[in-house]
């Protein structure tokens, strides 16, 4: 896991992306994917791995589960926590449940079984050591609960285009990121799992032309999106 500090001049910058036409579109195609995958309920218990600033952590507050949303970066992990008190003042709901930890995905400083589901989102490009990772989020999550893990995809043009800016020696905040293909990211945990992409459109569309080219990618069950998630269901206890 990287150093904190390469992530904590981010978080006003990572929250305005989202609110571009762009970043608002990838946001709400990301997060159907996951929250079909994850189907947060009221009263479950939640770990957010990899939460930044809570971007995708209020759907699951939303959905009234308990959430605790780890992170290594100490600014990421305060904006999610204002956010979260925020959306508890607006909905009348103080209490229900946001708790903020800084810690290492590599390293979870929870107990096993600890969590109904555990969910990673855009946090695994930056682990080198996948398998561990993965491994630690089944290790807290209990026997029959879910993991949901979403990355960046390797075989999608968004991950051409920055390999050649890479290439090229412009530097960007991906230049040293983990792409991951469906397949790589799938065989990363038990047999039976999941896997699914999203994001099929370019970052240049215009509106019109990014949800036609999104439905017919999601129609065709295509595996080049720009967004790759996986799902699985940690083996009962024997």
């Amino acid at each position: 896991m990287p150093d904190g500090a390469l992530f904590d001049d981010w978080p006003d910058r990572y929250d305005r992306w989202f609110t571009t036409p762009i970043g608002t579109l990838v946001k709400q195609t990301e997060g159907r994917l996951i929250l079909g995958m994850l189907q947060p309920g009221r009263g479950e218990l939640i770990l957010d791995a990899g939460c930044g600033t809570g971007v995708f952590t209020m759907d699951y507050l939303e959905a009234g589960a308990t959430v605790v949303g780890l992170d290594i970066s100490v600014p990421m992990l305060a904006a999610a926590a204002r956010k979260a008190a925020a959306l508890e003042t607006a909905r009348q709901a103080a209490g229900r449940g946001f708790a903020a930890v800084r810690g290492d995905m590599l390293d979870l400083p929870f107990v096993d079984g600890q969590f109904d589901k555990s969910v990673s989102v855009t946090a695994l490009e930056f682990i080198g050591d996948a398998q561990r990772a993965i491994d630690e989020l089944f290790r807290v999550t209990k026997p029959g609960g879910l993991v949901v893990v979403g990355t960046l995809n390797s075989l999608s043009s968004w991950a051409a285009r920055r390999g050649a800016k890479t290439v090229r020696g412009e530097r960007h905040v991906l230049e040293q990121a983990f792409f991951r293909s469906p397949d790589e990211l799938l065989a990363l945990g038990p047999a039976g799992g999941r896997v699914a992409t999203a994001v099929h459109f370019e970052k240049d569309d215009p509106p019109e032309r990014a949800l036609e080219a999104e439905g017919l990618g999601a129609s065709r069950g295509a595996d080049t999106g720009a967004f790759v998630a996986a799902c699985w269901r940690k083996p009962a206890a024997r």
